[in-house]
């Protein structure tokens, strides 16, 4: 009974551990083309985030939301279609309808795009994480489950934790500077600005 009880128990720790099958990187997109198969609500936060990381936005849906127009001119307002793919780096399926979102998620993952299925993230190959923004900080939180509403208690739980504003020039500076230097003045002059930036998080 003890060996079966420790046989599960690694079991369950083996499972706890494997890897959510995700890889957590930051892309520079700026100026590529993402297409939104939507125009509602998520349409519109999708939307929000893209335009804010520099991408050009086309957007093709039978309603859209007017503050939609607020983000790009690029609007279809009529049903998807296969050639809507064309030019796109990334996609955001996040219509009403399951089926069609499935359908354009298979579609782009079958051209090698980035998609994003806003009903079954799994099903694409790109989530959104609850993101926390200072200054040219970003802090992203993804479970690699689908649970968004423990990613966004964190983001709070977080958020509240870290500064309302940091010198991130100045910092950034500093360690230009640092890098200019040789040898054991290098070395100081970087182990000053780690004593600061700690000090400046609240470490």
């Amino acid at each position: 009974m003890r060996a079966a009880m420790s046989n599960r128990s690694m079991s369950n720790r083996s499972r706890s551990n494997r890897s959510s099958g995700t890889l957590s990187v930051a892309l520079n997109l700026a100026g590529e083309t993402a297409l939104i198969v939507g125009g509602g609500e998520v349409a519109l936060r999708r939307a929000t985030t893209l335009s804010a990381a520099g991408l050009r936005l086309r957007v093709v849906a039978l309603d859209v939301n007017a503050a939609l127009s607020e983000l790009t001119g690029d609007i279809q307002r009529r049903p998807f279609e296969t050639a809507d793919l064309d030019g796109a780096r990334l996609v955001v399926a996040c219509t009403s309808s399951m089926a069609l979102n499935d359908e354009v998620t298979r579609l782009a993952r079958l051209r090698g795009l980035l998609v994003n299925h806003a009903g079954a993230a799994e099903a694409g190959t790109l989530r959104f994480p609850a993101l926390i923004e200072r200054g040219g900080l970003s802090v992203a939180i993804s479970t690699g489950t689908e649970l968004p509403m423990l990613a966004q208690a964190l983001r709070e739980k977080l958020g509240a934790a870290l500064p309302e504003s940091l010198p991130m020039n100045d910092w950034s500076a500093q360690r230009d500077a640092a890098l200019q230097l040789a040898g054991s003045e290098r070395a100081a002059a970087l182990d000053h600005l780690r004593v600061q930036i700690r000090a400046g998080v609240g470490l």
